[in-house]
């Protein structure tokens, strides 16, 4: 049985109700209800449980069709269960968010890391109980993200690995979903503040900006989280009545953010911010009952998962952070090779190094801000000057569509100023350390824009008929530019790959997508053959095999 686009679309919506089910599973077990109120929420809550069960089942076997089928089952079974009470709207609007979101799904081409580790990593999960020492065979498994551990819980029969975007879609339509709801619950209300309009400007943002699947790799997922967590953190500010639950979600897009890349490790900043504000506020007892709390302890059981993944990968906990290496284990990679791989990455980031140029004098090139110029000619007014100008027109639009001569007072809470502080420093980090947008440059810039945007537009005397009507036809908007856009992106792919999604909805793999397991796969064969004729196995391209269980291995570096 081939895959069709029905048949396709099928699996997708079986898969998103599966993790929905974990979700609700997962709060009202044990959470008591407390993040059940947004199907967003709920959502997000499924792929943090998978996630911890991806993370630490796969320690002990591989995620085959065989496991997967019965995870989606049970998935399926949870949601039919609980959703028995589920709000009409909030269903109509998730089916609504993830119909149109299914466009975007389809694509022929993929982005240039997925051939060469997205794909590999995920792949490998799926044939493969852990392997320790992976991270010598490509850059990429140095630095493995939550995206394949989800991947490769999608890996199913029929459909095979031709699910592996799906927990990337997964996050923008739950985030969507979020905003959203959040939307839907001011103009139930009729309490229009300025975090209504930051939501709707999010929404845009994401809508617009990150319209092609194939460029989310794991960190625009990340970034998406982001500017929810701080919606989020907005929101928490305020200590209304539903405070803990707040804490409990800012906890899980937390854990998620930094499960997708370890780099995100950063973000822990935030809860030191809250904590402060807490301080002064006369409100730790908040953060003393977060401690006590079930959902820390899933938090930290995240954490510690994907650190002890980077450090069995590669000997370091945080690649490649020299500080977090230990070179005394024998599949650690030596101090020689981090430091290379952190000048690699330092040089990329500041506009040293492209497939196409690399400086040639790099040291020379890192010191005393030396790239600056450079990266200002290359990297700046190619990629940062663009987004700096979608988002002034995003935020101009905004204002000349909601703006009235007529102002109001509004509420702004002081304790915003520590998070506006919080994101300068963020962002001065981002300029000084990695300024690629890649690398959390979205978020910071789009949370610097929006926010003041949103703050004056709230000013504005509109009337809640006004808004509701204005913001209707904004969505209406934003859905015909999205529309618009993939089906320009489909048309092209149709035109210089002959893709054509009713007949063949499917990405293009190739042989190179599975280059690296057939390594491990050869490696493993003849270390097998030397163990049976008791002799000794040398070194293969600086890599040897050791059995530490059955059927377990260790590949071994060897350091010259």
């Amino acid at each position: 049985m081939s895959l069709n686009i029905f048949s396709f679309f099928i699996f997708y919506k079986l898969i998103l109700f599966s993790v929905i089910g974990f979700g609700f599973f997962f709060s009202n077990f044990f959470f008591k209800k407390v993040i059940n109120e947004n199907l967003g929420f709920v959502g997000l809550l499924g792929l943090f449980f998978l996630l911890i069960y991806s993370y630490y089942s796969h320690i002990f076997i591989p995620h085959t069709y065989f496991h997967n089928v019965i995870l989606l089952a049970i998935g399926l079974f949870f949601f039919i269960y609980f959703a028995k009470n589920l709000n009409f709207l909030s269903y109509k609007i998730l089916l609504i968010n993830f119909s149109f979101l299914f466009l975007i799904l389809l694509l022929f081409k993929t982005h240039d890391d997925f051939h060469y580790y997205h794909f590999p990593y995920s792949f490998y999960l799926t044939q493969n109980p852990l392997l320790v020492g992976v991270g010598q065979f490509n850059h990429g498994f140095r630095t493995p993200s939550s995206i394949f551990y989800l991947n490769s819980l999608f890996f199913l029969p029929i459909a095979k690995y031709y699910l592996f975007y799906i927990p990337t879609l997964l996050i923008m339509g739950f985030s969507n979903q979020i905003l959203i709801s959040r939307i839907f619950k001011y103009f139930k209300s009729k309490k229009v503040d300025f975090i209504f309009f930051l939501s709707l400007s999010f929404f845009i943002f994401i809508n617009i900006f990150f319209y092609r699947l194939q460029e989310h790799g794991t960190d625009r997922s990340a970034q998406i989280l982001i500017l929810i967590l701080f919606l989020q953190l907005l929101i928490f500010l305020n200590f209304g009545k539903n405070a803990k639950k707040e804490l409990h979600e800012m906890i899980v897009i937390l854990g998620l953010i930094i499960s997708l890349k370890a780099f995100y490790i950063l973000y822990l900043l935030v809860p030191l911010v809250v904590l402060w504000i807490l301080h002064k506020e006369n409100k730790l007892f908040l953060f003393k009952d977060l401690l006590k709390d079930k959902i820390f302890y899933f938090f930290s059981i995240l954490i510690f998962a994907v650190l002890i993944t980077n450090f069995l990968n590669t000997g370091c906990l945080i690649y490649p952070l020299s500080l977090t290496c230990f070179e005394n284990f024998p599949w650690s990679l030596g101090s020689a090779e981090v430091s290379k791989m952190s000048q690699h990455y330092n040089l990329w980031s500041k506009a040293g190094h492209t497939p196409n140029y690399k400086v040639d004098n790099a040291e020379i090139y890192l010191q005393n801000f030396n790239w600056v110029n450079n990266w200002i000619d290359d990297y700046f007014f190619n990629k940062v000057s663009d987004l700096i100008f979608g988002l002034l027109f995003t935020s101009v639009f905004l204002f000349l569509f909601f703006f009235k001569r007529k102002t109001k007072k509004i509420y702004y809470n002081k304790n915003y100023n520590f998070l506006v502080i919080l994101i300068f420093f963020l962002l001065v980090e981002w300029f000084v350390n990695h300024p690629a947008l890649r690398y959390g440059g979205y978020a910071l810039f789009a949370i610097l824009f929006l926010m003041p945007t949103s703050i004056i537009i709230t000013k504005f005397k509109n009337n809640s008929n006004q808004i509701y009507r204005k913001t209707s036809l904004l969505f209406c908007i934003v859905v015909i530019v999205f529309l618009s856009r993939n089906y320009v992106r489909i048309y092209d792919e149709y035109k210089k790959y002959n893709y054509s999604p009713f007949k063949n909805p499917l990405y293009k793999v190739e042989e190179k997508h599975f280059r690296i397991e057939k390594r491990f796969l050869e490696l493993i064969s003849n270390f097998e053959k030397c163990e049976r004729s008791l002799n000794s196995c040398d070194y293969e391209n600086n890599v040897r095999v050791k059995k530490f269980l059955k059927n377990r291995y260790i590949f071994v570096v060897k350091h010259d």
